[in-house]
């Protein structure tokens, strides 16, 4: 478990990967304590899974701000899917929980929804059908030390998953061919390599794990690019890796999905900040920047 605190004692964060029979389904645990009393605003970016989030104190505030003004969701727990967009998340500067980062598949087998009705939207999951999630967090809430609240996820999570309907293993398997060709096979080409049809294939997509498999080639797109930009690789040449028409194609992209140019990104990526750093939420990917530096 790797673990930081602030010398003061106004923050913590902790991070830790889940069971090893997990991590093909779950990627990532990151339990949080945050008393600094200063007011924090993230810009959320696409990444391709699920966030569930079970808060022990305070709410966080969400707005999509590519939908123009609207008064903020605000939500002690939430339970998040798939997107094309970027959404803004603020708390106040006193907030505590734990955040787990899934596949959207593994989502669809623990909680037996729709993965579609998830996408695009921030939902209470005390709502969702079945067995209850309120015991977990509160039982969360209520054990000392993110070693142990880690483990019971564990075991939580392990039960859920044995206990689910799986995803159709030809989904996985375009998933997995989609994700191996940087988001940029064709949906045909999908179809023809699992057997089904175009039809067959994008009805699944959308169940099981949210969006249409075009739509999901954007965000791991998008991810590739983001990969790459902040690993120092120019613009010019993300756009013909990525396969972009041309460096001004990627700049569209980028403002549609991210809200901004990809040298904005970047900026924003290496200004400061007081309290905890700003750390993306699953290991592999470009998720999170201050919503302030753009």
């Amino acid at each position: 478990m790797l673990l930081r605190r602030c010398p003061h004692g106004t923050w913590e964060i902790a991070h830790e990967l889940p069971h090893p029979a997990l991590r093909t389904s779950v990627r990532h645990y990151r339990g949080y304590r945050i008393s600094t009393g200063l007011p924090r605003s993230r810009r959320e970016l696409p990444h391709g899974e699920v966030t569930l989030v079970l808060g022990f104190t305070g709410e966080l505030r969400i707005w999509t701000p590519d939908r123009g003004p609207a008064e903020p969701t605000r939500h002690g727990s939430l339970l998040t899917g798939l997107r094309t967009d970027t959404v803004i998340g603020r708390h106040d500067g006193g907030v505590s929980g734990v955040e787990i980062v899934m596949s959207p598949w593994s989502a669809f087998t623990m909680f037996g929804v729709d993965m579609h009705e998830l996408a695009f939207t921030h939902t209470d999951p005390f709502t969702l059908p079945g067995r209850s999630l309120r015991p977990l967090a509160d039982a969360l809430a209520n054990t000392p030390g993110w070693a142990a609240r880690f483990a019971l996820l564990d075991r939580e999570l392990t039960h859920r998953l044995a206990a689910g309907s799986g995803c159709a293993p030809q989904a996985l398997r375009a998933w997995r061919l989609l994700l191996g060709s940087g988001g940029t096979t064709p949906v045909s080409v999908l179809a023809a390599e699992v057997g089904w049809s175009r039809r067959r294939l994008s009805d699944a997509f959308k169940e099981q794990l949210g969006l249409m498999p075009k739509a999901i080639g954007r965000v791991i797109r998008l991810q590739h690019s983001l990969r790459l930009l902040t690993s120092g690789v120019a613009p010019a040449r993300v756009a013909a890796e990525c396969g972009f028409y041309d460096q001004s194609h990627l700049a569209q992209e980028f403002q549609r999905m991210v809200g901004c140019t990809p040298g904005g990104f970047l900026a924003a990526r290496r200004a400061d900040a007081a309290g905890p750093p700003v750390e993306d939420r699953s290991r592999g990917k470009v998720t999170s920047v201050l919503a302030g530096a753009l």
